[in-house]
């Protein structure tokens, strides 16, 4: 029997951005789709650091209470580099948060545990300082922060 050790983790960079105000296209035949764009942006971890490149942002379709994340981000490393990051993702609230969520000036304070937001980001680049990262496949845990923008802790999937 293959002995087959589970995942570990590395955290690779702490994500917060701030959002401009959705662009909701409506109920369509998969869903909802509201644009999410980023109006500003920073990461930070250990190992890359840099701002986020307006604009970009996720394409998010709800539909049965469960917001299906699709997102495309350009990380704009403080060293020049640039790097292309998607991801997919779910993120679900329990019908007692939903009145909270409402609120866009106090739904930071609705506690993480009592929602999932969860991520799974790729990357792109050619930058030959991070060409280890066109072979990572990551894992986002996400949160709400005041302001009404949101923040990922972003881990290497080791």
């Amino acid at each position: 029997m293959i002995n087959i050790k589970p995942p570990a983790f590395q955290h690779l960079f702490t994500l917060e951005a701030a959002l401009a105000p959705s662009l909701d296209a409506g109920e369509g035949q998969l869903g909802r789709r509201v644009l999410n764009a980023v109006s500003e942006g920073r990461f930070y971890g250990e190992r890359l650091k840099g701002r986020i490149n307006p604009g970009t942002g996720d394409w998010m379709l709800t539909r049965n209470g469960i917001r299906v994340v699709d997102a495309r981000i350009v990380l704009l490393c403080d060293d020049n580099a640039i790097i292309h990051m998607s991801y997919g993702g779910r993120i679900w609230f329990d019908d007692a948060v939903l009145p909270a969520l409402a609120n866009p000036v106090t739904r930071h304070l609705i506690d993480p545990s009592q929602y999932y937001f969860r991520t799974n980001p790729v990357f792109e680049t050619g930058h030959q300082k991070y060409l280890w990262l066109n072979k990572v496949v990551g894992i986002g845990n996400g949160r709400l922060i005041e302001g009404g923008g949101v923040a990922y802790d972003v881990f290497e999937v080791n």
